[in-house]
């Protein structure tokens, strides 16, 4: 008697498990020592990500922060901040897309993926012009 056993997800659901499961290990490495683990922020100095109408509203200036930081005041929830937050040079276009797909996963509601494909152009844009600025960007 032959069993067989296969997957009963899909090839983007795996894909998509892939990228949150190495998104939380950037995000904690990378991330998590001001939004916290829980993604809550800093007491008014880092915003948080969980529950915030800015990560809603501008997901090509949070896939740009990600990589380039961020400078300048901007406002989470109705509370204003104003602390830099530092460029990760060194994060690939793929860990971005990883970084950007857990925290949307956990704290934005999303279920889908965010691909390096589709990050790609969005980081090539952002650093044409000025990288690391405030500029609230909608997508």
């Amino acid at each position: 008697m032959y069993i067989s056993f296969f997957s009963c997800q899909s090839k983007e659901e795996t894909d998509r498990q892939k990228y949150i499961s190495e998104g939380i290990a950037l995000y904690k490495n990378n991330c998590a020592n001001c939004h916290q683990a829980d993604g809550a922020g800093l007491a008014g100095l880092y915003p948080p990500l969980a529950g915030s109408d800015y990560l809603k509203a501008n997901k090509n200036a949070v896939i740009c922060s990600i990589k380039y930081g961020q400078q300048g005041p901007i406002v989470v929830n109705g509370k204003h901040y104003n602390r830099v937050m530092p460029a990760q040079l060194g994060l690939s276009t793929l860990e971005v897309a990883e970084i950007t797909t857990y925290i949307y996963h956990k704290w934005g509601n999303e279920d889908g993926m965010i691909t390096a494909k589709e990050v790609q152009p969005i980081l090539d844009e952002c650093e044409k012009q000025g990288a690391g600025s405030n500029e609230q960007k909608t997508q």
